[in-house]
């Protein structure tokens, strides 16, 4: 449990920054993922300042393609958000698994990221991390935007020092090179992706993350059908568009941007849009850390050529992909190093193919393409329905069927459980199937998942009356008639049988919410009166203790006392104290009184020898014969330096005549 409220059930992924969970929210009981800063950066006041306001900052991005936060908390040195959960796959997944997919299939997918991000720069936020790994598509072939968690306020944007967060196969050139991301670094990086998701590969690729970063600096994207033959112009057009170094010429916006591709879209025939791409399959060696959110170092790389000692010398290959991390400097080249600053970019020109992508893209931009944007950014965002292909069934009918055979029938048809919702309902019977999510018939992927709706029945019920029921029983007739078992307490009671139900909280006959829970008194019978046994031999205590109905139990460990050696020394519940029939009472065993040595008291003064023995474990009685003479101790009942048991008592004499 988390903060005392949020169960974790499950761990989904691991980042350098935070681990994300499964979790149920126990107040509200719904299930939602648990993003988990690690404890390692929790002690970075700043860093957690920053984490809180970014989760603020997407709280406020209520769009049907953003992921939800719904809470921001802290227990302790862990730092969470608690985020909408989404059962499916990522964008990555599905590259990994088809390689290039068809462009229709690409489009569907862009245009609701497009959305999501639109109305986040319409905010005023940037995402500045968009890569394959932050799209999700849900099993009902919904398309989310995720981790926010490097957004940033526009208007606070400004060129930085040290390092800039991101990914280093999708940050644009001027994060690079000056450590600014506006709203035209998402849209740089929604063109790489668009690259990716037609040609199934990366732009640029490198042995090191410091090629990659050259790459984007000095190397234009190449057109997807270089690399796929036969892709329309239209999509070259658009990626060149999104990927135009000098971010001066690219679309200033994912509005825009969208507004474009709905343009190309348009233009587009079915042939054109359904052209399955030869079988192109992401490279090998293409999800090394450059797909890792990073920080990468203000100073630049060089080219695969650069001189001797540009690189560290122990720099390694990608290793841990698609991980969101935060690097130090000193870390090695395959997680980005302190690299050579190349020529900078700030007056390169305006490539002449960009120039004219731009131009022909304006001159086709229409109204139409316009609104259909607008539209797509106020909430009417597209699902991806099927990737390339896909095989459809119906959901069968599931209605008045108990949870259990609902589910068998689900799988039967290849279908899964999403999740089981409960509500009350006055005309299905509790534990029967109400409706499903999506209804009777409707069409549904072969792989897909249904949301079961389980009948509470009826509002309200009344309380049964169980006095006098045991308690196994008792706790059947509750939930029988819809009522859940609370808390169980215990008393004394000379008329109801031990172990059976005296009275419930509400009473029998009082109407509740069904599923309230109910709690039980049950009773420990008449009250036994416990023995004194101390003292006694194990024997004997034992016959005591069982004839008044009570256990006993002998502890292993003896212990020393002033009761002679194998007696009773003490036992667990003391005289007269009040136990129910049946219950236990532990006896602990003498092995005789410690040994002290007495210490030497005559010629001390009376007070003086009483304190001197006390404090050595003895009593003490004086024995003045003539008080009136002298005070000085003449003897003592125990010589001095003799073996006496710990308490026993020593007797002083003072000095007369």
């Amino acid at each position: 449990m988390l903060d005392g409220r949020y169960r974790v059930d499950a761990r989904i992924a691991v980042g350098g920054m935070a681990t994300v969970y499964r979790a149920v929210d126990t107040r509200l009981d719904r299930v939602l993922a648990l993003k988990v800063m690690h404890p390692s950066l929790a002690a970075d006041a700043s860093f957690v300042e920053r984490f809180i306001r970014e989760a603020k900052s997407v709280a406020r991005l209520a769009h049907p393609n953003v992921v939800g936060v719904f809470d921001q908390g802290a227990q302790d040195q862990y730092v969470y958000l608690a985020m909408e959960y989404i059962a499916g796959c990522t964008l990555r997944d599905v590259l990994r698994e088809r390689g290039a997919l068809q462009p229709r299939a690409a489009l569907d997918i862009l245009e609701p990221v497009l959305a999501a991000l639109g109305a986040a720069h319409r905010a005023g936020f940037v995402h500045r991390d968009m890569k394959p790994e932050n799209v999700l598509i849900g099993d009902d072939g919904r398309v989310k935007v995720a981790d926010f968690g490097l957004v940033r306020a526009v208007d606070s944007v400004t060129s930085t020092t040290g390092s800039v967060l991101g990914t280093v196969s999708y940050l644009a050139p001027e994060q690079i090179e000056h450590g600014t991301a506006d709203t035209r670094a998402d849209v740089y990086a929604c063109g790489v992706v668009l690259y990716e998701m037609l040609t199934g590969a990366k732009p640029h690729v490198g042995d090191t993350p410091a090629q990659i970063l050259y790459a984007h600096l000095h190397e234009g994207v190449p057109a997807p059908s270089a690399a796929v033959p036969g892709l329309a112009l239209e999509l070259d057009e658009l990626v060149a568009s999104a990927t135009a170094r000098n971010p001066e010429v690219r679309p200033h916006d994912a509005v825009a941007l969208l507004a474009e591709t709905l343009t190309a879209r348009a233009a587009l025939g079915e042939e054109q849009l359904d052209a399955v791409p030869p079988g192109a399959r992401p490279a090998a060696g293409e999800s090394g850390a450059e797909d890792r959110t990073s920080v990468i170092p203000r100073a630049l790389p060089t080219p695969a050529t650069a001189a001797p000692g540009a690189l560290p010398a122990d720099a390694v290959p990608g290793q841990d992909a698609h991980r969101t991390t935060r690097l130090r400097t000193d870390e090695p080249v395959n997680r980005t190093s302190r690299l050579i600053m190349p020529q900078r970019i700030d007056d390169e020109p305006e490539p002449r193919g960009a120039r004219r992508v731009r131009e022909r893209l304006g001159s086709r931009r229409g109204p139409v393409a316009v609104v259909a944007a607008l539209l797509l950014i106020l909430g009417v965002g597209a699902g991806v329905w099927y990737i390339n292909s896909g095989q459809f069934t119906r959901v069968p009918a599931l209605i008045g069927q108990t949870e259990d055979a609902a589910k068998k029938k689900l799988s039967g048809a290849g279908l899964d459980v999403k999740k089981v919702d409960r509500q009350f309902s006055d005309t299905v019977e509790r534990g029967q199937v109400v409706s499903t999510d999506p209804a009777t018939g409707a069409r549904i992927r072969g792989n897909g998942a249904v949301t079961l709706v389980i009948s509470r029945g009826p509002e309200t019920a009344q309380v049964p009356k169980l006095d006098g029921m045991p308690l196994d029983r008792a706790k059947d007739e509750l939930q029988k008639a819809g009522f859940a078992p609370g808390d169980t307490s215990s008393e004394f009671n000379d008329s109801v049988a031990q172990g059976s139900v005296i009275r419930t909280d509400p009473a029998a006959g009082i109407k509740r919410h069904t599923d309230t829970a109910v709690s039980l008194v049950i009773s420990k019978g008449a009250p036994v009166d416990v023995p004194g046994v101390v003292g006694d031999s194990v024997a004997d205590a034992t016959a005591a203790l069982q004839d008044a109905g009570l256990k006993v139990t002998v502890s292993p460990d003896q212990v020393e006392s002033q009761q002679d050696a194998g007696k009773v020394a003490a036992q667990s519940a003391a005289e007269h104290a009040q136990l129910a029939q049946g219950d236990s009472v532990t006896l602990t065993v003498s092995k005789g009184p410690r040994m002290v040595t007495v210490p030497k008291v005559t010629g001390e003064k009376s007070g003086d020898a009483q304190k001197d023995l006390e404090k050595a474990g003895f009593k003490v009685k004086v024995d003045r014969s003539f008080p009136f003479l002298s005070d000085e101790v003449s003897g003592q009942s125990v010589a001095a330096g003799a073996q006496a048991p710990e308490g026993s008592t020593i007797t002083i004499t003072t000095k007369g005549l």
